[in-house]
């Protein structure tokens, strides 16, 4: 035993004194481990992790069925779903609640808020870490004002104190009293939490809710399911509703929550995980390949020691020591690589994949121990059993055995790594010019030099769409007049980004048609000349077009086109039923605008605009309870510079109220192409990785083939053949393996291409997998890698003296 440490000892203190080779190979590995690790860790925060929840399997989504699963519920439907036999208990809530004005105990501000009903918390299993939870009075329309605030807003707002229960917080300018304080792990988003308070009979059809049910027993899950779908598609057969024939060819059911909370998530991420299995297995291999070429340059001090007596396991404990070692530095170096790619990549990770911190947790400290050791180990063993090929083949006297069969192998490895980075970087290339292509979109309105903020008017002061109206037209004359400032403009939204910064106004009447929807924007008489959004025929709106004067409107071209046939000036548009109905006559058609950014094929949606003075009551009641409103600025000089401006500006016209998300509008379009760039830094890490490591196996198999070779260099010198023809040999040899894998990468892009395009590119790119200008590019890159792979192996081959050969005749 002593005997077996001291020369493990021995192994270690001799590789430390010289580390090139230990540097170079848990290098290898820890990018291999690294990549793997940091994958793990999202999928271990995104899918592996239950929800935080008492029995997660019990629960599931309720609601009507889409190709993803569960969608958005209305109230009305969740109301004919009480009493189904196998729940225990079921909860409505509103996800993404408008944020909402907040004041006491600090600076007022705006905040994010959650409207539940007092049903979830017990439906969930969560109990509230201080105080209560809402009780039926409260949860009533027009109930107690109370709310339940969430950890982070208690510690930010309260300093963790437990006397914050009872306390008071003006929400919206009225006083809530705090009944709550929600655990840190309650995953729901909302820094303030409210009663849903929803009418006993609603009639509401807004499917902007969600429902979420506790079955008795996970395996009662499709008998629920059936009877959802049997109970909501009777309450639509007898339904005369605007939007009844659609809903009655829907189909309803249920749906485990936690595949509910992450749609979309689990196939990117095993599809990433693949990516970083792949990287590793070829760290693995270039690894094995290290070793092997390690225990050739102990070869003549191997067979000193097995003439003296050594056992095989004497001869081998060396190399399982040095791989040990090369495993542990290995397997610490990849969780520092893990950390930081965690953090290169946080800003372009969707909300729901972010880490709870910057470095890999315990789970994923194990799984580094254990790939990073026993990948190493099983390399060195490896190595040890090509090495004894290589032996026997000595003993033959057939010296260049290992360059004909040993080196098969390795070369076929080396053109499967440089396949595999092959399609990797021209998906990759193919994100960047996705990219580059996008900031080329001409996208209908003006986004350079403008500013914008968000500001929702505090309901208690400004309860109508009267007071909205005025409070807008005093704040965009107020900023008109700070320095710098061109034109201002207050609307409800944004000519372009992200799908949640938009608003869907249900109800509308086109002519001889069923209900339908279009996207809603109330804006001031200054908007289309703002954002240059061209006018294509009519007018646009003016200051006189005021609540009393004639209601006017606005379309866009794809609204035109799809409803009127592409003739809408002087048409009426018509929303509402009955009594309520609301007209108001076309002036005026625009271009359509990229609203969801550059790269998504929704983006041209039919947009109705109305002038921000005639907003209906109940149109603007329905924005405020998504939505704050938005102004923006088209400034001269650093837009970034007018921020104070802007807040002097609020604290004139409206002192109190806050304003939030202060952001350049190119700002706001580069929000709509987040996917697509996490994407390509991906896809680029894993790219640049496998170019690397490719790069790294193409070194070790042609140092290996080079040193098996030596007798073959050796006697051609001998025989006259010139060095430079010798290392020109071995480099054409090199490139021409590159060369290989580059034409089978160049096939296998053509054969998933398409698989590709459609899971990971962005839905309106028009590009084919293989880009000849992103092909010419990667074939250098590869081939360039390859000639400098080779060229310390050839150099060598060169170098092999003629002597040596004929010593060993």
């Amino acid at each position: 035993m002593s005997i077996g440490f001291a020369e493990v000892w021995r192994t270690w203190r001799a590789s430390l004194r010289r580390p090139g080779f230990l540097l170079l190979a848990s290098g290898v590995l820890a990018l291999g481990v690294g990549s793997s690790v940091a994958v793990f860790s999202l999928i271990d925060r995104v899918l592996l992790r239950p929800l935080p929840y008492h029995q997660p399997s019990h629960l599931v989504a309720v609601g009507p069925l889409e190709e993803t699963g569960v969608s958005g519920i209305s109230p009305q439907q969740y109301q004919q779903l009480q009493g189904i036999e196998g729940v225990r208990d079921m909860a409505l809530y509103m996800p993404g609640a408008p944020s909402v004005n907040i004041s006491g105990h600090g600076e007022a501000v705006l905040a994010s808020s959650l409207q539940m009903d007092r049903h979830l918390l017990p439906t969930l299993g969560v109990r509230p870490l201080l105080g209560r939870n809402f009780t039926a009075q409260e949860d009533a329309p027009h109930g107690p004002a109370v709310a339940i605030v969430s950890y982070g807003l208690w510690q930010r707002r309260f300093g963790g104190k437990a006397a914050v229960v009872g306390t008071s917080l003006h929400i919206e300018g009225q006083p809530h009293t705090i009944v709550g304080v929600l655990p840190a792990d309650f995953d729901v988003e909302g820094d303030v939490v409210l009663p849903l308070a929803m009418p006993a009979n609603s009639r509401s059809d807004g499917t902007n809710y969600e429902a979420v049910a506790r079955l008795q027993s996970p395996a009662q899950q499709q008998r629920v399911a059936a009877q959802v779908d049997a109970r909501l598609r009777a309450f639509y057969a007898q339904s005369t509703g605007a939007y009844g024939d659609w809903w009655r060819r829907r189909h309803f059911g249920v749906q485990d929550l936690h595949a509910f909370r992450h749609v979309g998530d689990g196939f990117q991420l095993a599809l990433f995980m693949g990516c970083a299995l792949v990287v590793l297995l070829i760290a693995l291999v270039n690894l094995t390949n290290l070793m092997l070429l390690r225990a050739l340059s102990r070869q003549h001090d191997g067979a000193v020691r097995g003439a003296l007596g050594a056992s095989s396991w004497r001869l081998a404990l060396p190399v399982l020591a040095e791989g040990l070692l090369v495993g542990v530095l290995g397997a610490v170096a990849g969780l520092g690589l893990a950390a930081a790619a965690l953090a290169l990549l946080r800003g372009f990770m969707p909300a729901g994949w972010q880490p709870d911190s910057l470095y890999p947790g315990t789970v994923a400290w194990l799984v580094a121990a254990a790939v990073g050791v026993l990948g190493a180990l099983l390399s060195a063993v490896g190595s040890l059993r090509r090495h004894a090929i290589t032996m026997d083949d000595l003993r033959e006297d057939a010296r260049s055995g290992l360059g004909r069969r040993g080196g098969r192998l390795g070369r076929s490895l080396v053109m499967a790594q440089v396949a595999l980075a092959t399609a990797l970087l021209c998906a990759c290339g193919l994100f960047a010019h996705t990219l580059i292509d996008a900031a080329r979109v001409p996208l209908g309105y003006r986004t350079q030099g403008i500013v914008t903020f968000e500001l929702a008017p505090i309901k208690a002061l400004y309860p109508d769409a009267a007071a909205v109206s005025q409070l807008s037209q005093r704040l965009v004359g107020r900023l008109r007049q700070a320095p710098g400032v061109e034109l201002a403009s207050a609307t409800t939204n944004l000519p372009g980004g992200p799908w949640r910064d938009q608003f869907n106004l249900g109800g509308l009447h086109p002519p001889g048609g069923e209900a339908d929807n279009a996207q809603f924007h109330a804006v001031d008489e200054n908007y289309f000349n703002l954002f240059t959004i061209r006018l294509r025929e009519g007018r646009a709106f003016a200051a006189t077009d005021v609540r009393g004067a004639e209601p006017v409107a606005m379309v866009n071209r794809s609204l035109a086109d799809r409803w009127y046939g592409g003739h809408a000036l002087g048409k009426l548009i018509q929303r509402g039923e009955g009594p309520g109905m609301v007209s108001a006559r076309i002036v005026g058609v625009v271009d359509d605008t990229w609203q969801l950014g550059p790269l998504n094929p929704r983006s041209r949606q039919p947009i109705l605009y109305r002038p921000l003075a005639q907003v209906s009551e109940d149109a603007l009641r329905a924005f405020r309870s998504f939505e704050p409103m938005r102004f923006a600025l088209a400034v001269r000089g650093d837009p970034g510079s007018y921020r104070q401006a802007m807040q002097q500006a609020v604290a004139d016209v409206a002192p109190g109220q806050p304003m939030d998300n202060v952001r350049l509008m190119t700002q706001v379009v580069h929000s709509t192409t987040r996917d697509t760039r996490m994407q390509l830094w991906l896809t680029g890490l894993f790219a640049a990785l496998a170019l690397l490591l490719a790069a790294a196996g193409l070194y070790a198999v042609m140092a290996v083939a080079v040193a098996a070779r030596a007798h073959e260099f050796g006697v051609r010198q001998a025989l006259g053949a010139a060095p430079t023809r010798l290392a020109w040999l071995v480099l054409r040899g090199g490139v021409a393996q590159v060369a290989i894998g580059l034409g089978l990468g160049v096939a296998l892009a053509l054969v998933l291409g398409e698989a590709l395009r459609m899971l990971l590119l962005a839905p309106g790119l028009d590009r084919g997998m293989l880009d000849l200008p992103v092909l010419a590019i990667v074939g250098v890159v590869l081939l360039g890698i390859g000639a400098l792979a080779s060229l310390l192996p050839a150099v060598r081959a060169g170098r092999v003296p003629p002597m040596r050969a004929l010593r060993g005749e």
